[in-house]
Order: C-alpha cells, then structure tokens, then sequence
C-alpha cells in the first residue's frame, strides 16, 4: 500500500481562408487522403485529430503527403468546428464542408452517399475515420458502395499500405498488406495514434476551405434511416475515451452504492469512472462506461482497476495504458498479468485509505 501511495504522490496525473466551390475534379494535390471528420460543440473531435495523425503516417514516403477532413452539417456548430479542424493540425491540407440539413445527424446511408460522390470526383488513395461508432457506421457502407474492402481496428502503420490490427480479443496482432484497388479504407483506433500537444499547437496558417458542390448529391440515400434524438447524461464527468487518468471498478464492488467509491476516487484525481461489463449488467453503472472489447476503448497514462480479474474481453480495451495499477483480492486475478503495480488486498480496505491520504486535483 505505502508503495501504491508514494507512487501516486510522485506522478503528475494529478497536477479561415475559403477557396472556389470544388468542381467535378480536385487538384490532384489533394488527392492522397480523405479523412472522415467528426465534431460536436463547434470543434473537431479528439479522434478525428488522431485519424488526420495516421494519414500523415499513411502516405508513401515519395508521395506529396495531403490530407482533406471532410465535415458535414449545418448552423453555426459546423462553422465553427471548420474553423477549428482549419487550425487544428499541420498536416491539414485542406477542409471540405458540406453544408446541407440532410446531414445534419451522423446517419449511415447519406455520409456513405456523401463520401462515394466526393470520392468519383476526388480519386483519393486513402479513406481514414476513427473506430468510433461514426466511424464504424458510415465507413463499411461507403466501402460497400465503391466495391472495396475496408481493414478496420488499425493500431499501427508499418509501411504503405501496411496495417497492423488486433484479433483474438486483442491476445494477437496482426499484419495486413491492402493489395486491392483504390480507395484503401480505414478505421484506426484513436488512443494507438496519439496527437502531441506540439503538433495540436504548431498550426501556424489556417487550412484552406471547401465547400462541397451538392447538386449532385442523391436523395436517394435521405429517409432510408431516421434521426430519434439524442439523449446524454448532465453530468460534469470526465470523457472516459481521452481521459489521462481511468478509475474501474469490478463485479467485486457488489453494488451500486458501493460503486459510489469509485466516482469520488475519480474526482479526486481529476479522472473518467470506468467499469466492467460485469459490473455495467449488474446495473451498477451505466453502460456507456463499460471499458473493453464491447465498450470503450482507453489508453489512459494511468489506469486503475478495483475489483477487476481480467478477462481478456476487459484487457482488450484497456491494455495500451501507459500505467496499469491493479487491487485485487485474489492473487491469481489476470488482472495482476498485465499490471505495472498490484496489490493484493480488499478493495474496500484500499479505497477509503487512498480517499483519506490522497490530496485532491486542483
């Protein structure tokens, strides 16, 4: 425990330009990578960045290295996030907005539309989103449409078109040479491909800007699904997906009440509550914190797991943290298998101690 605790107190975890519409051809510049952007609240999502920071590594070595974001929408949210993603990255070569209340919501079937028509005009050699459920959504039917194979779960990018992605619930990984034809589609998990606060920052001139010619653009593809609502918790909860510091909590917590002591150690650290799928069918917590092969994805600098054993459909979605701090009462968890620290002991005992001795977050 004293070795938890002094490992703990030394860390630091708690410490627009605008071009011409875009005619029938782009400029053949711009046409190496087109990555699937994401936005909400006026700002290019955090997994996107990290999608346009594959592309960079993505391109052949004697290739013009030009990456596009593609951004769709309408009102006030999608000008400001275009002016965002404009600034966001250096290796931005340029924005296309397409601006239309039909893709207002992130539906499949009118993104997949959108990005086949910008594809005939574009002939772009790379379609990259994030393994998001945007990503995951409108990237396989986009695939559909232009008749090619998407590789999905990218985690690494050894060469041209040379792909590293997980199987066996992440226990093996494996390498994948795209041999067929142009497009080569991609989803990338976000947390593999990290963007560096000097390269968030180094932007110094705005991205060029688009706007997408939508006179061709099918209502064929308008109605096939239709957007509900959206539905969120109010909650001032750190984002579980780019979190720099993870509480979980197990089974082992035996209720929801119990599961209260995970939230206030998270507070206390400045972190993101995670938990088990165990936990989550308990009805502990909601689902959208379950972390693992079917939830969430994190690669935190520090993670700690209270009460966890380690399946390996757990470890799956948790295994690339910088840090692994484990408590378990039983010594032969897996959990301990992949940890930097464990410590065998009952959670009930740890909490509250590292809760009384731990100072909290400014």
């Amino acid at each position: 425990m004293s070795i938890l605790m002094n490992f703990l107190r030394r860390s630091s975890f708690n410490k627009p330009r605008f071009m011409p519409l875009i005619s029938s051809s782009y400029s053949s510049r711009y046409a190496s990578t087109l990555v699937l952007g994401e936005h909400e609240n006026g700002q290019l999502k955090q997994s996107s960045l990290s999608a346009v920071e594959a592309a960079s590594r993505a391109i052949d070595s004697g290739e013009e290295n030009s990456i596009s974001v593609l951004l769709a929408g309408s009102g006030e949210s999608l000008q400001k996030a275009v002016s965002h993603a404009a600034t966001s990255h250096p290796s931005i070569s340029q924005v296309l907005v397409a601006d239309t209340d039909k893709l207002a919501h992130p539906l499949a079937e009118p993104w997949a539309a959108l990005v086949h028509l910008i594809q005939e005009r574009g002939g772009y050699s790379y379609i990259i989103a994030a393994a998001s459920s945007f990503g995951k959504n409108v990237l396989p039917r986009a695939a559909a449409l232009l008749d090619v194979s998407p590789i999905t779960d990218v985690v690494d990018i050894s060469g041209p078109k040379l792909f590293v992605r997980p199987i066996y619930a992440g226990n093996a990984l494996c390498t994948v040479r795209y041999t067929g034809a142009n497009p080569c589609m991609l989803t990338i998990r976000s947390t593999s491909f990290p963007v560096s606060l000097n390269s968030a920052e180094s932007k110094s001139e705005a991205a060029p800007i688009s706007q997408v010619d939508l006179s061709t653009f099918s209502e064929e593809s308008v109605g096939k699904s239709r957007y509900v609502k959206h539905t969120s918790e109010d909650t001032e909860r750190v984002d579980l997906g780019s979190a720099r510091v993870v509480i979980t909590g197990g089974r082992a917590l035996k209720s929801a009440e119990n599961f209260q002591l995970i939230e206030k150690l998270a507070a206390k650290l400045g972190g993101a509550v995670g938990a088990t799928r165990a936990a989550v069918d308990a009805g502990f917590v909601a689902n959208e914190l379950q972390v693992g092969q079917t939830g969430k994805i994190v690669a935190p600098e520090l993670y700690m797991a209270f009460g966890v054993s380690g399946a390996i459909q757990h470890l799956a979605g948790m295994r690339d943290s910088k840090v692994i701090v484990a408590v378990n009462k039983d010594a032969d968890a897996p959990i301990f298998q992949v940890a930097d620290y464990g410590l065998v002991a009952d959670i009930f005992a740890v909490i509250p101690e590292l809760l009384e001795k731990l100072p909290s977050k400014k």
